[in-house]
Parts: structure tokens; C-alpha cells; sequence
């Protein structure tokens, strides 16, 4: 799944995250700029600076690539991811999403057996990378936005999770009708923010494992037969919004003001 040990990396970290906040979509920008964040995302940045410091290697270049790519009011879906891939070349800063030239990893190959068995379509997809998936209204969110070579969960805890649920909760002030897909526990706990932030407009939550093979044909909500795609695609187009081609071939262009 992972790059040759010996390939370059072209994915590490380096900087700081205030230099990449500075460039962000500005409904984004404002949201990590409130006052109750500072301090969060300043141990955030001392504590990367550290690791670096010390020899690590973080990993993704763009921790905040999804909201680059999906701006707040874009949003159709949210899928929920804990953290990115920690292998050399692999995490691009979307949850799931690999590069095309990356083997594709066991949760996203069942992602695409899940999408071929509601739609009848081939399994395999011609591209791992969900640039496609974003650049029509899928969040794309970990709930950690870094993590260490080799080191799964290696910033959990760290104070991550605070940014990312306001960046959630941020979402649900759009009036947009939209999709929580929360698969695991850990993506499940995100349904709480829901009672926290009573959303702007019309939210549908679908719930089911995680789409590990650890996990995807265990019960009690299997991920393999949840139906998630299609349903969330049903009720965004009952609510009068496009839904999302899952099986879109092409990385569409960016939207505007949004790309990169």
C-alpha cells in the first residue's frame, strides 16, 4: 500500500499552519481565526515545529487541502476520516484519498466495491485520488490533520479534534441541505456536534462501520450493503441539490476561486 521505502517523499509537512490558514478560502480563514482556536492551533504549531525539529516526518504538504477544495458553502456531503495515511506519498489531505499512483488502501477498495454494488458499476474506478469527490461538494475531513511517518493516530489528542469539529460545525450553519457520512466510532461521535450547532438547514445522518475490512462486513450496521451512496445522493436530490457522481472518471476543474 505504501511507496518504496526508498522513493523521495513528496508529500512531508513543513512550515507552519498559520502560513497555510493566511491562504485559505476566506469563510474557512475566518473560522480558524476565532479567538477560541488561538491557542489551540498555536500548540498545534509548536508541537509540529517540535517534531520537525527533532527528525520526524509529518505528513500531508497541505493539512488543509480539503477546504481548499470544498469551501463551507459547496458542501453537499461530509465524510469523516480519523487521520491521514502515514505511509511516504500516500496522504494528500483529504480523508481516504490517495494519489493516482498509489496502490489503492483496503477502506477506499471498499468505498469503490460499495459504489459498484449500488450502481452496477465496475469496482475499480481509473483514479484513487478524490479530488473529484471534493471539487463537487464532498468534505473530505480527518478529524486529524496530521500525523507522523509510520505512526498511526501520532497527533491524535493533540488538539486536532477541536479544529476539525468547528470546522463541522461551521458547515452546519450553511443552509445547504447536506449529508453526514459518519462510518466507525470514531466518525460517529461527530453526530453529537449536531445537538451542539443546530444546523442551518436540512441534515441527513447515515451511520454505519467503518469501511476497514477489519470492520466493513461486521455487524450491526455492516458498511458492505449500508446503501450510503446511493441514499445520500436520494435525499440531496429529493431537497432539490445536485448529489454527487461517485463514479466521475475525470478531476473536474477546480471550483471557481477555490482551486489548487
Amino acid at each position: 500500500m505504501t511507496s518504496s521505502p526508498d522513493a523521495e517523499v513528496h508529500n512531508a509537512f513543513q512550515g507552519s499552519l498559520r502560513s497555510q490558514i493566511d491562504t485559505l478560502p476566506p469563510a474557512w480563514k475566518s473560522t480558524l481565526e476565532a479567538p477560541h482556536l488561538q491557542g489551540i492551533l498555536d500548540r498545534l504549531d509548536a508541537m509540529l515545529a517540535e517534531r520537525l525539529a527533532a527528525g520526524a516526518c509529518i505528513f500531508p504538504l497541505r493539512p488543509f487541502r480539503a477546504l481548499i477544495e470544498t469551501p463551507p458553502e459547496a458542501v453537499q456531503v461530509v465524510i469523516v476520516g480519523q487521520d491521514p495515511y502515514h505511509g511516504p506519498n500516500q496522504a494528500q489531505g483529504l480523508a481516504f484519498s490517495v494519489p493516482d499512483f498509489c496502490p489503492t488502501p483496503p477502506s477506499l477498495r471498499n468505498m469503490f466495491k460499495e459504489i459498484a454494488r449500488e450502481y452496477g458499476a465496475p469496482e475499480q474506478p481509473p483514479r484513487n485520488s478524490l479530488v473529484r469527490w471534493a471539487r463537487q461538494g464532498v468534505l473530505l475531513l480527518n478529524t486529524s490533520l496530521t500525523v507522523e511517518a509510520h505512526q498511526p493516530a501520532s497527533h491524535a489528542k493533540k488538539g486536532w479534534e477541536h479544529i476539525t469539529d468547528a470546522l463541522i460545525m461551521r458547515v452546519l450553519r450553511e443552509a445547504r441541505p447536506k449529508v453526514l457520512l459518519l462510518w466507525g466510532s470514531h466518525a460517529q461521535a461527530r453526530r453529537a456536534l449536531l445537538d451542539m450547532q443546530p444546523p442551518a438547514g436540512p441534515v441527513e445522518v447515515l451511520m454505519s462501520n467503518h469501511p476497514s475490512p477489519l470492520s466493513a462486513l461486521r455487524p450491526p450496521r455492516p458498511f458492505i450493503g449500508c446503501g450510503h451512496f446511493r441514499q445520500a445522493n436520494d435525499w440531496l436530490q429529493a431537497h432539490g441539490e445536485s448529489g454527487i457522481d461517485w463514479m466521475l472518471a475525470r478531476t473536474p476543474a477546480a471550483i471557481p476561486g477555490y482551486g489548487g
